[in-house]
């Protein structure tokens, strides 16, 4: 059996979503942040709470699911999701992810305090809205074409002003969908270089090890087991779009048999779905750990026989 553990990032936090990470977890971000998490939703307006908290949610899972004797073949992050990508793949701490995961917060959230996001379109093409963003970019109000999700579904980063003008426009030239996002920041785009910048310069601090499974880059798309290009695309991928579509057609000749999408959402899932139709596939956000379990020992059992 081969698996692919993938991790979502910053869009679907919920009010109570840390109801069941281990306490002393939590207490260490605030041991080493100073930061205590809130886990409500007015809590989650503020990108260093959402960060935090989908981090440790992550790291919680993969801690129980490990302690189980479950590991990944492959691991996937999405954004912010690449840290605990990185933590499963024992290439970084989880007292060092915490503490750049808290930087990087930070930063972001003081770069653009206000007045800026994401955006995402479904239904047209990366070129379709490319086109519409070259025709109605504003340099008082820039928007960039960020995330490449599926072949349908692209996201914009930039100010929430000129993000509304691209959605509308959009919605003119076909998109079946185009909304703002629950992102506070106008994440990988040029916008976060600075940011980039200062998040590169901590981890030349950390000692990070090679991944002990095949890791997917956001930045790029492709798979490595090199440390450096892990930790380039820790500090780098708040500037460049995330190649998700890429990532998985990556994964899908990897000949992944199943899937562990952690909480707290499961969008990833169905964008895998769409490319596997067959893949055997687990959110854990829908189910207890037990029942993830229960599955993967049940696929485990069947390719014995």
């Amino acid at each position: 059996m081969k698996t692919l553990w993938m991790f979502p990032g910053q869009g679907s936090q919920r009010q109570g979503m840390l109801s069941n990470v281990t306490p002393s977890l939590r207490k260490k971000v605030t041991d080493l942040t100073d930061i205590e998490l809130t886990d409500t939703d007015q809590g989650y307006t503020d990108s260093v709470q959402i960060q935090l908290s989908i981090l440790i949610l992550q790291i919680d899972q993969i801690d129980k699911m490990k302690a189980d004797g479950w590991a990944p073949n492959l691991v996937a992050g999405h954004s912010l999701g690449v840290f605990a990508a990185a933590y499963a793949a024992n290439v970084i701490t989880a007292v060092d992810a915490i503490k750049v995961v808290a930087l990087r917060a930070k930063e972001m959230q003081n770069a653009y305090p206000t007045g800026y996001g994401m955006g995402v379109i479904v239904g047209l093409l990366r070129k379709e809205v490319t086109g519409i963003v070259n025709e109605n970019f504003d340099k008082r109000n820039p928007v960039y074409v960020s995330n490449q999700n599926s072949q349908l579904q692209v996201t914009v980063s930039g100010s929430i002003i000129g993000i509304k003008k691209i959605l509308e426009q959009a919605k003119k030239r076909g998109a079946q969908k185009a909304k703002l996002l629950r992102v506070p920041v106008p994440s990988h785009s040029p916008l976060m270089r600075d940011v980039a910048k200062k998040l590169t310069t901590i981890l030349g601090k950390i000692q990070l090890q090679d991944p002990t499974c095949i890791y997917l880059a956001d930045y790029n798309g492709h798979a490595t087991k090199s440390v450096e290009r892990v930790t380039y695309d820790l500090g780098n991928n708040l500037v460049h779009p995330v190649y998700w579509d890429v990532m998985m057609d990556v994964a899908k000749e990897y000949l992944i048999d199943s899937s562990v999408e952690f909480s707290p959402g499961h969008v990833m899932t169905g964008l895998l779905k769409t490319k596997i139709p067959d893949m055997k596939t687990i959110s854990m956000a829908d189910m207890v750990l037990e029942d993830a379990e229960f599955l993967l020992n049940k696929w485990k059992n069947q390719e014995k026989r």
